[in-house]
């Protein structure tokens, strides 16, 4: 990625395909000239500042082709720190890619991915750990990830790293100051006093890298398997989650012969929710053996399983074994078609005598379901990861979404930790083993307090790395390179 920023810059900030409007970004230092030249203005001066104008948009060789109106934003008060214009057009590929044209041609060169927030990040607009909130808002899939977004971007994430990284800066001061001094003209004191910091420390870092696994779920989503036997109304399930007719439903076994993938919004958390083909060993044909093969697959994936059992027919123990060794942290047994079982016995009922006004059949479904309940492994009802629900009425569909919300997200965690990317919790993880270094290297005086200065650098510079107090080219092109051109 070049970096001169010498260079004026030029993309479409709005997505491309019929719009109302669309937005070409201009920015560097002649901005404001080419923006005039598309414009056909006369040459700007400082007055235009914060104000903007009603303008017909012509091509290179002068002729006209659009009205809109551009806006002008002065340094260092605009996104990137630089002056900057915008030029409104109306939507659509042909009108955007001709004034984004005449831009270039008027002495501007296309922006490069992610160029316009690298040029606020290295014009002090953001720190890093900011400038990726911003990519993170622009692909947040659910209300959940984009408030998480957002909080990154007014600092969460930052306050915490930046004072964790004074902290180590302060404490390596204070141990490269005592290299001055003989080893037994130290502060008695010195060392229990800086261990016990750093064991604060180390505290506080993991307190940051536990929020990892929910930043993971709001910027990849995770993956929801909805699996069992057949006929267990694995796809009816899915059509109930979604509120629409997604898969086709059918009373003969073994239907779906692949999976099928929706997004799903579960309690702010993105998934990709997946149903499989129905599990057993007498495949039909070739085709539904590869749907079984592929569902065993994507299980052994999951985020999060989601096994289906009739609840109106006694679960074979072969099913039973299958689930017990299932994760129960990440499984959600789902006892399906409890329409089917009107009557539900309670344990405890004597001699199997009918309730009144039960049938022989309400009867025999209410012991199906008992049954169910009873081979179900010990771990799974411990998790409480029961869940019972008619995907033909809607019951308890409700329930199931708030379940799977409480299986992939920690809510506690969520609240006492920023979401942190897969970036930060390597910088993190990082600096904690240097820290940890740093507080045994201590207890051994001498070049031990040599060792343990640099091991504090080695962290801060880890710290020092999410919100770009510490940075490289390769770094930045590292990070910018994955942003769309126009941000």
């Amino acid at each position: 990625m070049p970096h001169d920023q010498e260079d004026t810059i030029a993309a479409l900030a709005t997505a491309p395909g019929a719009a109302g409007i669309a937005v070409v970004r201009l920015s560097g230092p002649e901005a404001w000239t080419v923006a005039a030249r598309v414009a056909g203005l006369p040459c700007p001066d400082r007055s235009l500042a914060g104000t903007f104008r009603h303008v017909r948009f012509r091509d290179g060789g002068g002729e006209e082709f659009d009205d809109g109106v551009v806006l002008f934003f002065a340094a260092p008060r605009s996104y990137t720190g630089e002056d900057v214009a915008e030029l409104q057009c109306h939507g659509g590929r042909i009108v955007t890619r001709r004034v984004l044209e005449a831009a270039l041609a008027a002495g501007a060169r296309a922006a490069e991915p992610g160029e316009f927030t690298k040029r606020a990040f290295l014009n002090g607009k953001m720190d890093l750990a900011r400038a990726e909130a911003v990519m993170d808002l622009v692909s947040a899939r659910t209300e959940r990830a984009a408030t998480a977004a957002r909080a990154q971007m007014d600092g969460r994430l930052s306050g915490d790293v930046n004072a964790a990284f004074d902290r180590l800066i302060d404490l390596q001061a204070s141990i490269e100051h005592l290299l001055d001094f003989d080893e037994d003209e130290l502060p008695p004191a010195f060392c229990d006093e800086a261990a016990a910091a750093l064991s604060s420390l180390e505290l506080d870092l993991g307190r940051l890298a536990s929020n990892w696994h929910t930043g993971h779920l709001l910027r990849e989503g995770a993956l929801a398997v909805i699996s069992g036997l057949p006929n267990a109304g694995k796809s009816s399930l899915l059509n109930a989650l979604l509120g629409r007719d997604r898969a086709i439903v059918s009373a003969t076994p073994g239907t779906t012969r692949d999976s099928i993938e929706e997004s799903f919004d579960a309690g702010g958390i993105p998934v990709r929710l997946v149903d499989t083909a129905g599990l057993r060993d007498a495949a039909s044909d070739a085709i539904e053996a590869a749907g079984v093969a592929r569902s065993e697959a994507l299980i052994r994936d999951a985020d999060l399983q989601i096994r289906v059992v009739d609840a109106s027919v006694p679960l074979p123990p072969e099913e039973a074994r299958a689930i017990a060794a299932l994760p129960p942290d990440r499984t959600i047994v789902v006892l399906n078609k409890v329409d089917l079982v009107p009557m539900m016995r309670e344990q405890g009922t004597e001699n199997g005598e009918r309730k009144p006004g039960e049938t022989e059949n309400e009867q025999r479904g209410a012991e199906n379901l008992l049954s169910t309940i009873c081979y179900l492994p010990s771990t799974i009802c411990r998790d409480s990861a029961i869940c019972r629900v008619s995907a033909k009425t809607g019951e308890n569909i409700g329930e199931l979404a708030r379940l799977m919300a409480e299986k992939l997200a920690d809510d506690e965690a969520t609240a006492s930790a920023p979401e942190i990317s897969e970036r930060h919790r390597s910088e993190i993880d990082g600096a904690r083993r240097a820290v940890a270094d740093a507080r045994e290297r201590l207890a051994q005086g001498g070049e031990g307090l040599v060792l343990a200065a640099g091991r504090l650098a080695d962290a801060a510079a880890a710290l020092g790395r999410i919100t770009g107090r510490v940075w490289s080219e390769e770094l930045l092109d590292t990070i910018f390179g994955k942003f769309c051109v126009g941000k």
